[in-house]
């Protein structure tokens, strides 16, 4: 069975997402009128851990799970993601292997954002917006990295209180 024809978001679309804050009206059009949208059902992934791409995801409707490879094999859920997030950045900053696996667990409506677009369509048209984006990206690592700093001092608190105080001080 044919899946429907995805629809084209609008400037304000965009304008309600984060990835998107502080861009010209200009470029929301531009953006609106030529990133591509793609529907998942449920149990699809969208990207695979240890893959090579150099395009993100936003999600415009529904619900992924991001998974990691547990050490015995297994899959391990490390965040859920909804309407307004965004997954798959580091894939245009640096180029290196998908970090993890994102899987549908709802039908799901997503933008693609490929490094070409974001080229073509920020880069070489305007500084300023292309610049703006780039900061977005920026701030969604760091408000993740924090939280993974939080968690990984909460792992060493709960250790050190189980097992003891940690390293022995000469």
């Amino acid at each position: 069975m044919a899946r429907p024809p995805t629809p084209k978001l609008t400037p304000e679309h965009l304008a309600d997402i984060g990835l998107f804050g502080g861009l010209s009206r200009a470029t929301l059009e531009t953006l609106a009128a030529s990133l591509p949208t793609t529907r998942i059902e449920a149990g699809e992934m969208v990207v695979e851990e240890g893959d090579l791409s150099t395009q993100m995801f936003v999600v415009v409707a529904g619900e992924l799970e991001v998974i990691k490879k547990g050490e015995s094999g297994g899959d391990v859920r490390v965040a859920v993601l909804g309407p307004g997030d965004w997954f798959g950045e580091m894939s245009i900053i640096d180029v290196q292997p998908r970090s993890a696996s994102v899987r549908a667990v709802a039908p799901t409506l997503v933008l693609s954002v490929t490094a070409e677009h974001v080229e073509s369509l920020l880069y070489r048209r305007d500084m300023k917006d292309y610049a703006l984006f780039v900061m977005n990206i920026a701030r969604e690592l760091s408000r993740r990295l924090r939280v993974a700093d939080g968690i990984l001092a909460q792992f060493y608190a709960a250790l050190s209180t189980r097992y003891g105080s940690g390293p022995r001080q000469r």
